[in-house]
């Protein structure tokens, strides 16, 4: 017999001692007609006026099932406590309380009953440990129920030295200092409903997850057709090799192939290109000179090509201000070659008729330099390889690149390239030493001027003095955002430019950084697969776009596909998918505008099993919220920094969503960018799943499932997943299913990093792979990775 049940019989026994009265006592044990009184006695008495005198109290409240188990009192709160005052009055007027009778010659409370009952009852709810309490003797009464409500509330109180049981600290109510005080009511954690609730929530799956850590040297393969293992690549062309491919192929673009161009095609100047000594590194020796003399103070920290052979970078450190700078080092023109580069130009601009966007870039190149040898051969000047490569890359950097950034543009570290005017230094925010300033400035408000004209021309939008502000796309992908001219920036035109990857982050990636763990990934990898719906929420630069993108590509590959955006970011390799962008208005009155709300509505008639939202900041997110609570799996990115900030921005202007439609919400994984050891970091903070309202209170019950540990730098599994129960009554999965379908995901995932499978078309190969044919690839990736 367990200590709580023994403790819990002993307590019965004296309550059952304590409510007899003395005619009880006194009558013979085996007379049948003697039946104990109820509410009378001293015994009585006094433990009523220790519950503060409730006149209706009975002993065998205190003893019921807690499920039957009503108020104490049939008066309401205020009733009894006027009773109470009642009362009081009446002792101080000399007067006895008519429910308070006491028989004639009843028994005064035995103290030993009454220190015994105080133990117990300290036993049973204390939080302090106490003494152990002799279990009751075998053979006696049943145990008692565990009380509840305001009966032990009172019972507790009025025991001297007792303590009231202390209601569960959350860790909503902690008042953390990441949560809005406005905030912290709306949302509970699952842990801390009730039984009073009257929610019922599903059962959650708690069993233990295994959680894949492989020890390895990462490794690289024999690349096959796309960059897969050739066991994964001749999988595919015999098992999967399809239409879809092809369509897929169509939709992602084959690698442009050289064709030559207008150049070849016409045959123009073929004789004169041949007569010209090509640049050579290893004959006529560098562009660029490397050499590096510094300063008192001054040391070199990293020095690596940006675009070789003709651009390189060079980070240095200043031990007197520690600061570091970005400097850009590029061919030394000398003053004869600048006025022939001047005359070049002047000459190209009178020659040249040719839309650069229906050549590519390789063609134009070729007809750049074709058009500028033909123009130093009318001089009659002979240069040498080295001059005429140095001028060459001059008239390609300002003509197609990106004039004086076009260095940085190339820089694959850079995340951010910021121009805060004239005769100010150009800032960017390097991936490794974060934001610095370089050795770039424009000191000429012409060529300022002229470059953000150029850089608007080059998205296909207008700016003027009429209209100085403007946000745009660059060719890239890049985002923008500029001024013109003094009119609103003081330091004259501006710019900043958000970067694009060329090649979007795949699992693969966020895995080896960090930012999830292998087990996280496999279980977005199962809900994202199985059709739940997600909002990535954090601040600034924490990641939030880039983990959209990777999660998406566990998309079914035959899925219907809607993304929509500001401006474009997102990059998947599904053959469905339409990627719709907004639209500025064509005038100052707004018409011919497209905004998110807008492309929404359209996305909804075109019958799409996946809604792709950029940023989530408007009147559409009532839409998308509705769409969510039709069926429609939605995934998209807000600025909070927790769950009770996405809520608090959801529920208010100009977001407006009411309350009951959030729990069409699946899942919020909140982003955030840290420090550990002193390196910037990217991490997923939480991962929680949103389960239901709760219709008492009306708050929004959560589960955490994943949760990032700042000291330790690690992502754990808290144990329990409503997503993975619902996933196994769905596809009638056992737990045991369940464990082997997460390790297999980890290990597949796991296997692509060991590989350096990182291209996210690659990923995307082995995704549909594993979908279509799942043994036959754990066959290839058990074998390697533990045989």
């Amino acid at each position: 017999m367990t200590k709580n049940t023994g403790s819990r019989k002993r307590l019965h026994d004296i309550l059952t001692k304590i409510n007899r009265t003395e005619e009880d006592k006194a009558a013979p044990a085996d007379t049948p007609e003697q039946k104990p009184a109820v509410g009378g006695g001293d015994d009585f008495d006094v433990l009523k006026s220790m519950v503060g005198r409730k006149d209706q109290l009975k002993i065998t409240d205190l003893i019921r099932d807690p499920r039957e188990m009503g108020p104490i009192s049939d008066k309401g709160p205020e009733e009894r406590e006027a009773q109470q005052y009642q009362d009081i009055s009446h002792e101080d007027a000399g007067e006895e309380p008519e429910s308070l009778e006491t028989p004639v010659g009843a028994p005064v409370i035995d103290p030993e009953n009454l220190e015994a009952l105080k133990s117990v009852v300290d036993a049973l709810f204390r939080e302090e440990k106490t003494a152990e309490i002799p279990a009751a003797e075998e053979g006696g009464i049943d145990p008692m129920p565990a009380l509840s409500g305001e009966a032990l509330k009172s019972v507790c109180a009025a025991l001297p030295g007792a303590t009231a049981p202390r209601s569960r600290t959350t860790r909503w109510s902690k008042g953390s200092a990441d949560l809005p005080a406005d905030a912290v009511p709306g949302i509970a954690d699952a842990d801390d409903i009730d039984s009073l609730s009257e929610l019922i929530l599903p059962r959650a799956a708690t069993f233990d997850v295994e959680e894949l850590a492989l020890d390895f040297e990462t490794r690289t393969h024999t690349p096959g057709v796309s960059g897969v293992p050739p066991e994964i690549d001749s999988l595919w062309n015999k098992n999967f090799s399809n239409i879809t491919d092809e369509a897929r192929n169509v939709v992602i673009g084959r690698d442009d192939e050289d064709t030559g161009g207008l150049l070849k095609k016409f045959n123009l100047f073929t004789k004169l290109r041949h007569s010209v000594e090509e640049y050579n590194p290893r004959l006529h020796g560098p562009l660029v000179d490397l050499t590096f003399t510094p300063a008192p103070g001054i040391e070199e920290i990293e020095l690596y090509p940006v675009n070789e052979p003709y651009a390189y970078v060079r980070i240095v450190y200043d031990n007197t201000s520690h600061e570091y700078t970005y400097e850009v080092i590029e061919p030394e023109i000398t003053e004869a070659e600048k006025e022939l580069l001047g005359e070049i130009k002047d000459r190209l601009f009178e020659r040249l008729d040719v839309n650069t966007k229906e050549v590519s870039r390789t063609e134009a190149q070729n007809l750049l330099r074709t058009y500028s040898d033909e123009i130093i051969s009318d001089y009659g000047i002979n240069l040498t390889p080295v001059s005429r490569e140095k001028i060459l890359y001059a008239i390609d950097r300002d003509f197609l690149g990106d004039g004086l950034i076009d260095a940085v543009m190339h820089d694959k570290y850079i995340e951010d390239i910021s121009c805060d005017g004239l005769d100010n230094p150009i800032f960017i925010y390097h991936s490794g030493y974060e934001s610095i300033k370089t050795n770039l400035m424009y000191t000429d408000a012409l060529d300022l001027d002229s470059f953000v004209t150029k850089l608007a021309q080059r998205a296909g939008k207008y700016i003027s003095i009429a209209e100085p502000m403007l946000d745009a796309t660059m060719s890239d992908g890049s985002r923008i955002q500029m001024t013109l001219g003094k009119e609103v920036t003081a330091h004259g035109s501006t710019f900043t430019i958000r970067k694009f990857k060329d090649e979007p982050i795949s699992p693969t990636d966020l895995i080896e950084w960090g930012t999830f763990s292998p087990l996280s990934i496999a279980f977005l990898w199962l809900a994202v697969e199985s059709g739940n719906s997600a909002i990535f929420a954090g601040g600034t630069a924490s990641g939030k776009t880039t983990s959209l993108n990777a999660i998406s590509l566990f998309i079914p590959p035959q899925a219907k596909i809607v993304s929509l955006e500001d401006t474009r970011e997102l990059k998947l390799p599904h053959p469905n998918w339409i990627p719709s962008v907004t639209r500025d208005s064509f005038d100052t009155g707004g018409k011919g505008e497209i905004d998110m709300y807008e492309l929404l509505r359209a996305a909804l008639r075109q019958r799409p099993e996946y809604i792709v939202v950029g940023e989530v900041r408007g009147k559409e997110a009532q839409t998308l919220f509705q769409a969510m609570s039709t069926g429609h799996v939605t995934y998209a990115t807000m600025h909070a920094d927790s769950v009770a900030s996405v809520v608090h921005r959801l529920e208010n202007p100009p977001l407006n969503v009411p309350r009951n439609m959030l729990n069409a919400l699946n899942l919020v994984c909140v982003q955030v960018q840290a420090r550990v050891g002193g390196q910037r970091i990217r991490r997923n903070k939480h991962m929680i799943e949103i389960l239901d309202i709760d219709p008492r209170t009306n708050e929004l019950i959560t589960n955490e499932v994943f949760s990032w540990h700042q000291a330790t730098d690690e992502i754990r599994y808290s144990g329990k997943s409503y997503v993975l129960e619902a996933i196994m009554e769905t596809r009638g999965w056992s737990e045991a299913r369940m464990r082997e379908e997460l390790k297999r995901r980890q290990e597949i995932l796991e296997w692509m990093r060991m590989k350096k499978i990182r291209h996210y078309r690659d990923v995307s190969k082995m995704l549909i792979s594993y979908f279509r044919d799942p043994d036959a690839v754990m066959k290839i990736v058990r074998g390697d990775l533990y045989e």
